[in-house]
């Protein structure tokens, strides 16, 4: 990113208009040029600030989900709410798109894992360990059990994002933590 720094308010235009056009447009037909128009500046600026659209919407993405973060101190209901009702709006699909784009760019795949899917991994991770879990649990799996329920009614549409999954999956988490280990007896 060379040139003149960056305009935080011409910065914030660019990735609001980027946000609008992919929630009008979806994400595989938003381009740079409808971008630079929808926020009243030069594509120029937009090539200067960023390689390609994966990147400028990455970091849109990375700016709207970091202001709207629930908090590791959330407990785990709150927190997939929180998640699920922004999984379920415009970030959703962006995202999606994100990940399909990295299917074909490596490097796109990382920087996704490292700016956005990581810290909400983590974050989940923290929530889950102040419950805390069952001894012997393994938390990266527990982690992709639950955001894979996420990623399949977002990719599917077959069910909702909403409160009560939220709800159900909390219960399950529960219920795993008050069942008995696999070197436990169960009461008989």
């Amino acid at each position: 990113m060379v040139g003149r720094p960056r305009s935080e308010q011409a910065r914030r235009a660019i990735l609001e208009a980027a946000l609008r056009l992919c929630e009008r447009d979806g994400y595989p037909n938003v381009t740079l040029k409808g971008i630079a128009e929808e926020a009243g500046t030069g594509r120029q600026t937009l090539y200067r600030w960023w390689d390609t659209k994966a990147d400028l919407l990455l970091e849109a993405m990375t700016y709207l989900v970091e202001s709207s973060r629930a908090p590791s101190q959330a407990d785990l209901q709150t927190f997939l709410r929180e998640t699920f009702a922004l999984a379920d709006g415009t970030v959703g699909r962006v995202v999606a798109g994100l990940m399909a784009e990295a299917q074909s760019d490596p490097a796109l795949g990382e920087r996704l894992r490292a700016r956005l899917i990581g810290p909400r991994r983590a974050t989940l991770r923290a929530v889950l360990e102040r419950m805390p879990p069952p001894p012997g649990t393994d938390l990266d799996l527990l982690i992709d059990m639950i955001f894979g329920v996420m990623w399949y009614r977002l990719l599917n549409r077959h069910a909702p994002l909403d409160a009560s999954l939220a709800e159900d999956i909390t219960t399950l988490v529960a219920r795993i933590g008050a069942s008995p280990g696999p070197d436990e007896e169960r009461p008989g």
